[in-house]
C-alpha cells in the first residue's frame, strides 16, 4: 500500500530591520556634516525625478540575509524614484548607490578605510568620500576614492582641501576645515535649505538697512536744503535792510 504526500512550500519571510540601534554619529559636529550634505544635495538634485538623497537608511544587499547591511553616512542614487523609504533593498531598486559620503571619527574610521571601502567597491558605487571634520586621523582630512574599472582608486585633487565629483556634478572643498559643496558653474555654495533661509533673511536685512540708511540720507539732504533755503532768505533780508 502506497501513500503520496502533497508538500508544500512557502518562501520564509525575512524581517529586515529599519535601524541598527546605533547612533547617528559621534559628536554634533558629525552630526551636523552629515545634516549639511544630505540636506545641501536634496535641494540641489530637488528638480530631478530620478535622483534619490538620504542618510543613515540601511541597505540591504542580499536578499533573504538581514545581517548583509550596511547604513553610509549619506548616499546618493541615480536612476531610482525620490520615493519615501524606511530601508533599501538593493534587489528590488536594482541601483546601486551612484556616490556614498562617510564622515569618519575615532570609531569608525578603521571600518571606513577598510570593510566599507570594500564593499562599497564591491556593491559597483562609483565615487566613495571620506571626511573627518576634526582633522584628527586622516590626512588629508578630505579624502576620495574613484571607480576605475572594477576597483577603487584615489581621487586626484588639485590640493588637499578640494575635490570634484563628476558623478553629482559639484565641487567638494574644506573651507576653514569644513566641507562644503559648490556648483562649478556658478561658483556658489550650495546650501541647505535652513542655511539658504539664513542667507535670504540676512540679505533681506542688509537691504531693509540699506534702505533705511537711503531714505536718512534723503532726509538729512532735505534738512540741508531747507536749512540752506532759510539761510539764504536771512541773507537777502539783511541785504534788503541795507540797501
Amino acid at each position: 500500500m502506497s501513500e503520496s504526500f502533497a508538500i508544500t512550500t512557502e518562501k520564509r519571510q525575512v524581517f529586515y530591520p529599519e535601524s541598527d540601534g546605533k547612533p547617528m554619529a559621534e559628536t554634533e559636529v558629525h552630526i551636523d556634516a552629515v545634516i549639511y550634505v544630505r540636506e545641501a544635495l536634496k535641494d540641489y538634485f530637488r528638480n530631478a525625478p530620478d535622483i534619490y538623497v538620504n542618510s543613515n537608511m540601511l541597505l540591504y544587499y542580499e536578499e533573504g540575509n538581514p545581517t548583509a547591511c550596511v547604513a553610509p553616512d549619506v548616499f546618493i542614487v541615480k536612476g531610482v524614484t525620490k520615493q519615501e523609504r524606511h530601508i533599501y533593498k538593493l534587489w528590488e531598486e536594482m541601483q546601486p548607490p551612484t556616490v556614498v559620503f562617510e564622515i569618519t571619527s575615532r570609531g569608525t574610521r578603521l571600518e571606513d578605510l577598510g570593510t566599507k571601502r570594500a564593499l562599497y567597491e564591491m556593491l559597483g558605487v562609483q565615487e566613495y568620500f571620506l571626511y573627518d571634520p576634526l582633522g584628527e586621523y586622516l590626512r588629508p582630512a578630505l579624502q576620495g576614492y574613484v571607480r576605475h574599472a572594477e576597483d577603487f582608486q584615489r581621487g586626484v585633487s588639485n590640493s588637499e582641501d578640494r575635490f570634484v565629483s563628476e558623478a553629482l556634478g559639484v565641487e567638494l572643498q574644506l573651507e576653514h576645515g569644513r566641507l562644503r559643496l559648490m556648483d562649478p558653474l556658478t561658483k556658489e555654495w550650495l546650501l541647505s535649505p535652513a542655511e539658504a533661509q539664513d542667507a535670504r533673511r540676512a540679505a533681506e536685512v542688509r537691504v531693509t538697512r540699506a534702505e533705511d540708511a537711503r531714505r536718512a540720507a534723503e532726509s538729512r539732504a532735505t534738512e540741508a536744503e531747507k536749512e540752506l533755503a532759510h539761510l539764504r532768505a536771512e541773507l537777502l533780508c539783511l541785504r534788503s535792510g541795507t540797501s
